[in-house]
């Protein structure tokens, strides 16, 4: 695919759906990718977001990549004190977590941007907080003063759309419920569909490097 044309379906997911595609931000997954990969085909395309899973890789990339960091993959609390390093973390599963990141935030004197993961298809491998622990974590997450809830995130079970399209729409359903304006959701291989019920930031990797 590549990148132009990954642009070009998430327009055409967001004329399906009415949207301004000007409310769809891509993330490009860099995890396992070069430092030459992303310049070729992420940068010079210009300037995106980029997404990865592990605070290490994402470290040495920043050494010498100047860009938008988001964190996409579970974040370790022993590895919370890199969280300022990151304009959005998209990722935050627990409580344990939030409380470790609102004392880096206070320390760092900050309000570290997070997202909240919501584990819709309840998948006992996968990260999250499950629908009916939301209100109460939302609440205790929102209390603290040196995190900003900007909004969820989800991953949904591998599956056609019949699967993974009401995973996308209950947590568009749920951010709009708690007021959030951000919603994580949709991969290369989903993004249109996560598009069509409300995606805010897709998270795309293996479709901006194939050929």
């Amino acid at each position: 695919m590549g990148l132009p044309e990954v642009l070009e379906a998430m327009e055409a997911a967001c004329r399906r759906a009415g949207r301004d595609p000007r409310e769809v931000r891509l993330v490009a997954v860099t995890k396992g990718r070069s430092v030459e990969e992303i310049r070729e085909k992420v940068l010079r395309y210009g300037s995106f977001p980029l997404g990865e899973s592990r605070v290490q890789e994402a470290l040495k990339k920043m050494e010498v990549l100047k860009a938008e960091w988001h964190l996409i993959g579970p974040l370790q609390r022993n590895k919370a004190k890199f969280a300022p390093r990151f304009a959005l973390i998209h990722s935050l599963d627990s409580l344990r977590l939030a409380e470790a990141l609102d004392r880096v935030g206070e320390k760092a004197g900050m309000r570290l941007k997070v997202l909240v993961e919501v584990n819709l298809g309840r998948e006992p491998r996968k990260h999250g907080f499950l629908e009916e622990e939301l209100p109460e974590a939302l609440a205790r997450i929102r209390e603290m003063e040196h995190l900003s809830v900007l909004g969820l995130m989800t991953v949904p079970p591998i599956g056609p759309e019949a699967v993974v399209r009401p995973i996308f729409r209950r947590l568009s359903e749920l951010a709009d419920r708690y007021g959030l304006p951000e919603r994580s959701m949709g991969m290369s291989d989903d993004f249109p569909i996560a598009i069509e019920e409300g995606a805010t930031l897709v998270r795309v990797g293996r479709a901006l490097f194939v050929d």
